[in-house]
């Protein structure tokens, strides 16, 4: 490929392999780990948890088999099972080769629902021997999840283990998908106002996934006798012997139709899990008014959405891609199913627990905006309709929503062992996970993508890791780059770094050497600031060397809609330009910045750590407030700790005093923040300790806002978390109070931090059209 030469398909998917054979070496290779949850770091921790301690719980299991869930690790651990006989897209490729896909499952358990996963692959195709294999397994895990098995032994195996085993067993590709489906489907019938007993579908495919969807929509409504399955063989009928087995045998209908073109005819419903553009534009133009179609293959559909719209108007459509409106995922139920079912110590998964999943996604798909995830998404449509049959799979509603109704649903049907008495205080406890779980960025993301591409100028257009950041910017088309720097040496490091970044088609260059907008800029600086020192030599010189001031007024110019500065110089280097030129945001006295920190087991996010070196009370009150008002923007819920070496009054020191200042004039400024202080660090973040020292303190749970007395306690704090326990992943700084989409960075960023504050930055800018 020629350096000016746009990539082709080719291209992309090499790139591609390239990087996924990249992202699983390095820099360990695989995607799990195994991480100890208890300390071990001396002698006494050693004779805990080894010999003879050990021998303590053990003797207790042997009196009671279910305290396994109170005294290890059981009740949260999952089996990730497979033969590789079935793996999506590839098939039958081995057990061993199916491990990256195992762990990627086990990643999205652990992402989503906090679930652990080991990953179990099996070189066995016999199905009773792998029955007896992974029965053997079960006094190990909670629950067992087999993936990628194929059809029919998939339906012998699941029966049997179900049987056998005192655990939930689900076999993902079947139910999960089912669930998935079922709840899109009862909201797209909803949207083309047909009731589900009286429609007509037809289903292209007869694999574990397809005859698992139809199951479970007979069992929320549809009539066995309007459902038509199609395969290979073309239609299933009554009489017919090839490539049947006793799954399909159920769905034999008494027709002539011999073929998929033949039976759709007046069909209401099509249902496709099979391949790739089997649904032809005159099949889709013989189908009943207001068709639903489903095609859900991957990934290439059964019916290209643009092809099916060209047909007809009245289309209701969903697809298995991320990249068209109704993308039917399983990861929609499958984390928050295993949550519930393993939080309640469900002994299978019922009928009624998958019922309770479909009706808990299609519910919250028709659900009004909450003002948490309106803020979360800003500037994406989440309006209930034909563009949106069932919720994004980042809406952190689904933990809250899926998970109870799941383990309620397992407690009602019987087979909870240990049914969850109080659900309030169980959303409560999901929704602390949801927020510490990672996820935060992904939102942000979304928004970011919504409206039309915005331009995001970059002040030190020339550092490499704004150039790298860059291109992930341009491929996941968050914005569109605005580097300011000199154009020659800009091309020569992309070439250098093997970018494939090409100037004019993925990139602007502001040349700091020669730019047509330089004298009208200097000019308007000038304006600007002549009567605060700056004087027309100045500003000349100043509009050609100062990088964040360029980037600044090309923001106050309109000629961008952000500007990410400050991967080099401190802080206050980069501010005094953006106050210059940017200014405050109205009604706002004080600039502050936010940085966010993703800890193992929540997410804290910390002010002031660059800006302001000792706050007074007044305005930590307004950077509290601030703080607090940027994170529902991310979709989380506020909950404020000002932080002391004072605890509830222990100390009279000024610092503490400022602290108590701060807390009375929050009460008056800010009644809707949840918010308590002065307190010492360990009491903010343990909800039950504070509860215990300060019964009537206004701050339930764990704090998420920590507010520290002056920059000193705030930068420390932040960099020790960083390093020691966050993992370098943050979110930051957020710089708080500018009147545009402004971010300054710091020396120590990293590309994916530079890529998650463009986002950012984006976010703000739709934000604020």
């Amino acid at each position: 490929m020629s350096e000016n030469t746009a990539p082709t398909p080719t291209d992309k998917r090499a790139l591609l392999r390239r990087a996924a054979l990249e992202y699983h070496e390095f820099p360990k290779p695989g995607k799990v780990a195994i991480a100890a949850t208890k300390q071990m770091v001396n002698q006494h921790d050693l004779a805990l948890a080894y010999s003879p301690g050990v021998a303590a719980p053990c003797e207790e299991i042997v009196k009671d088999p279910s305290a396994a869930f109170r005294y290890t690790s059981r009740g949260n651990l999952v089996a990730v099972i497979s033969n590789g006989t079935a793996v999506l897209g590839l098939g039958d490729i081995g057990a061993l080769a199916s491990k990256p896909v195992m762990e990627g499952k086990g990643v999205l358990f652990k992402k989503f629902a906090g679930v652990d996963v080991f990953d179990i692959e099996i070189d066995e195709k016999d199905p009773a021997k792998l029955v007896e294999v992974i029965a053997a397994l079960e006094p190990t895990f909670g629950a067992i999840n087999l993936e990628d098995i194929k059809a029919p032994d998939c339906f012998y195996v699941e029966r049997a283990l179900r049987k056998r085993m005192k655990i939930p067993v689900f076999h993902d590709d079947q139910h999960g998908t089912a669930i998935t489906v079922a709840a899109a489907m009862v909201n797209a019938l909803k949207v083309a106002d047909k009731k589900i007993e009286d429609v007509k579908l037809v289903a292209s495919g007869a694999g574990a996934a397809a005859l698992a969807c139809l199951n479970l929509l007979l069992k929320v409504g549809l009539q066995r006798k309007n459902v038509f399955v199609t395969d290979l063989a073309g239609v299933v009928y009554e009489g017919r012997t090839e490539l049947m087995d006793d799954d399909k045998r159920q769905f034999m209908q008494k027709t002539d139709a011999r073929k998929l073109a033949e039976v759709i005819v007046g069909a209401d419903v099509f249902l496709g899990l099979s391949a790739g553009n089997v649904l032809k534009p005159e099949m889709v133009a013989s189908m009943a008014e207001r068709p639903v179609i489903f095609a859900l293959a991957n990934p290439n559909p059964e019916i290209m959405p643009e092809v099916a719209h060209g047909v007809r108007s009245d289309i209701i459509m969903a697809t298995g891609r991320s990249d068209y409106p109704n993308q039917v995922n399983n990861v929609l139920c499958f984390p928050y199913i295993f949550r519930g079912a393993l939080d309640c110590g469900a002994t299978t998964i019922t009928d009624e627990m998958e019922i309770a999943a479909v009706h808990a996604i299609a519910e919250l798909a028709q659900a009004e905006q909450s003002e948490v995830v309106a803020a979360a998404y800003v500037g994406e449509q989440l309006s209930f309709g034909r563009e949106y049959l069932i919720p994004k799979p980042f809406d952190p509603r689904l933990m809250m929503k899926i998970a109870p109704a799941v383990a309620q649903a397992a407690a009602d049907s019987g087979v909870a062992q240990r049914p969850i008495a109080d659900m309030d205080a169980y959303r409560d406890h999901l929704q602390t996970f949801v927020y510490a779980s990672g996820t935060t960025m992904k939102p942000i993301f979304t928004a970011a993508k919504t409206a039309a591409k915005k331009r995001v100028a970059y002040a030190e257009g020339e550092e490499e890791r704004v150039l790298r950041a860059a291109q992930i910017v341009v491929d996941e088309k968050i914005a569109r780059p605005t580097l300011i720097g000199r154009p020659a040496i800009i091309a020569q490091r992309v070439e250098k770094f093997g970018l494939r970044l090409q100037e004019g088609r993925d990139y602007d260059v502001v040349n700091v050497e020669q730019d047509h907008r330089y004298r009208d800029f200097w000019q308007t600086y000038h304006r600007m600031t002549e009567r605060k020192g700056v004087t027309a030599p100045i500003a000349k010189i100043e509009m050609r060397r100062r990088l964040t001031l360029i980037g600044s007024m090309l923001l106050h110019k309109g000629e961008v809609d952000g500007l990410i500065t400050g991967t080099w110089g401190p802080t206050t280097h980069h501010l005094q330009y953006v106050d210059q030129v940017i200014g405050k945001r109205a009604g706002v006295n004080t600039y502050a910045c936010m940085n966010g920190l993703l800890l193992p087991d929540r997410q804290v996010f910390l002010v002031d750590t660059h800006v302001n070196y000792d706050p007074t009370a007044e305005q930590l009150a307004e950077i509290t407030i601030m703080a607090a008002e940027e994170m529902m923007r991310f979709g989380l819920k506020p909950k404020a700790a000002l932080l002391s070496h004072s605890n509830f009054g222990s100390s009279t020191q000024p610092s503490a005093v400022k602290m108590r200042q701060t807390l009375e004039l929050l009460r008056v400024q800010a009644p809707w923040l949840e918010v308590d202080g002065e307190m010492h660090g360990d009491v903010a973040l343990d909800g039950k300790a504070r509860a215990a020292l300060m019964p009537h303190s206004t701050l339930i749970g764990d704090a998420n806002l920590l507010v520290m007395p002056n920059i000193d306690a705030a930068n420390i704090s932040y960099n020790l978390l960083k390093t020691a326990a966050g993992g370098n992943i943050a979110i930051g700084p957020v710089l708080l109070g500018a009147a545009q989409p402004v971010h300054i960075l710091t020396a120590s960023t990293t590309v994916r931090r530079i890529v998650n504050m463009t986002a950012l930055t984006v976010a703000d800018a739709n934000a604020a059209r």
